[in-house]
């Protein structure tokens, strides 16, 4: 499926097989698609946490305003980021880099987020939303469904999937063999709404 095609026809289904299963590489295929997706600096921060246990599973819907999604989709993953990405290892993230490169990337790292709490979480929601669009076109490509997903209670999810303090959770993404067709779209803003040239007026 090309690009567009799949851009066109992702929708945020929220009626899934429950019976469905994807194949071990069909799930690594995904993933490893996913993570072609850009970061700042490279640095990687998000983190997929795919649960595959049926009774972890029911117990996220519970906090997650009974959403079938949760336990009837084929892959369900608590998206999440590390807040410290940056500052782990960070050389690993150039080191396939020219020397040069690495020299000044390393040091801009650390200048960029050490002391800026703010920046850090900001980066994380911009590193994940980032993934879950191409996750969700990936999945699209693949011929599965897919649903974003909040409408949780995050520090119950936290709780139930033992968070680190120094991770955040993002969104919830869903991924399988859709049951019902999206609801049509149901109302696009103009380009004229949400393109501003230049500067607001």
């Amino acid at each position: 499926m090309k690009t567009v095609e799949a851009i066109h026809a992702r929708r945020a289904v929220k009626h899934f097989d429950a019976n469905h299963s994807m194949s071990t590489e069909e799930v690594n295929e995904l993933l490893s698609l996913a993570v072609l997706s850009p970061t700042a600096f490279n640095i990687q921060n998000w983190r997929f946490v795919v649960v595959t246990d049926k009774e972890l599973r029911k117990q996220i819907r519970e906090v997650a305003w009974d959403q079938a999604q949760v336990t009837d989709a084929s892959l369900f993953m608590v998206l999440c980021a590390d807040l410290k990405a940056w500052e782990r290892e960070s050389s690993r993230y150039w080191v396939n880099a020219p020397k040069e490169v690495q020299e000044f990337m390393i040091p801009a790292i650390d200048a960029y987020y050490r002391g800026k709490d703010q920046v850090q979480r900001d980066e994380a929601m911009r590193s994940c939303g980032i993934v879950a669009q191409t996750l969700m076109l990936a999945a699209k490509s693949m011929g599965y469904d897919s649903c974003p997903m909040d409408g949780f209670d995050f520090d119950k999810v936290a709780e139930l999937i033992q968070l680190p303090d120094d991770h955040v959770i993002a969104m919830f993404v869903a991924v399988g063999k859709g049951t019902k067709e999206a609801w049509p779209r149901p109302g696009q803003l103009n380009l004229d709404e949400v393109v501003i040239e230049n500067r607001f007026t």
